[in-house]
């Protein structure tokens, strides 16, 4: 089998069709099979894959155990070559698929790739493109240094901002939303690591695979659309919490050496 797709679900049924519905046209020549993996929605998920899509295969978690948790139970059972988590809230472009195998199947040092992402009004997304995030390049984000030059390799490492939207290249990071991973590569780094509840967990597999000597590509010849943040509110309590969470544990475990 070429492709295993895997999306995990917490209470967004319809943005969750709707990415169902233009994977399925994205992989229409492709052998393929799809996860939903639901984390205890409240919102008829369940039902409404049941109904609507039954040849997906369906993993029903009856608690919340968090986007590592859920992406490693499909990853397990995946017969892909290729493994692509992606978010529920995406709408996938009828060529992504074709275009982004295409490119992993010549370039054998890719361990991952990701794609040019838009919002709903169109805009470039640049988290796209990522760099590690050490304590510089943190600071840098996060004093708004990135912004006021968003095109030097000193201040704006984050988002990688010298690499032009259009041009495909190697990255550090790649982007939860969508990550197309080859599946001997995760045989040799291990899958997602479940100490990452929600957040990170992109961050900390993306350096894992750079750590074994893969690559990482930012791939712009094809794009998604992604909702950001459907989830999880900006902002709350809970996102911070989950976030910056993250970041420590990241740190803690390749950064701080303790």
């Amino acid at each position: 089998m070429k492709l295993s797709i895997i999306i995990v679900s917490y209470n967004v049924r319809d943005l969750l069709q709707q990415a169902l519905d233009s994977l399925i046209y994205a992989a229409i020549n492709i052998n393929h099979e799809i996860f939903v993996v639901d984390n205890a929605s409240k919102d008829a998920t369940v039902e409404m894959v049941r109904n609507r899509y039954p040849t997906v295969k369906l993993i029903i978690n009856k608690n919340n155990v968090g986007f590592s948790v859920a992406n490693n139970q499909a990853i397990s059972q995946a017969k892909g070559q290729y493994i692509l988590a992606i978010n529920p809230d995406t709408i996938t472009s009828a060529d992504t698929l074709q275009k982004t195998i295409k490119f992993m199947d010549k370039t054998p040092n890719a361990g991952g790739l990701g794609v040019r992402m838009i919002n709903a009004q169109g805009k470039y997304l640049s988290e796209s493109k990522r760099g590690l995030p050490t304590l510089w390049v943190s600071l840098c984000k996060f004093t708004g240094l990135c912004y006021l030059f968003p095109r030097s390799k000193i201040f704006n490492r984050y988002y990688m901002g010298w690499i032009n939207e259009y041009e495909t290249a190697e990255i550090h990071v790649l982007a939860g939303a969508f990550m197309l991973l080859r599946k001997q590569s995760l045989e040799k780094t291990g899958y997602f690591d479940e100490s990452f509840f929600m957040y990170g967990e992109d961050v900390d597999l993306s350096y894992r695979l750079k750590l074994a000597g893969f690559k990482n590509y930012y791939f712009p010849e094809t794009y998604i659309i992604h909702f950001k943040g459907q989830s999880t509110r900006k902002l709350s309590f809970r996102y911070i919490k989950s976030f910056y969470g993250a970041m420590f544990i990241f740190a803690k475990k390749h950064l701080l050496n303790f």
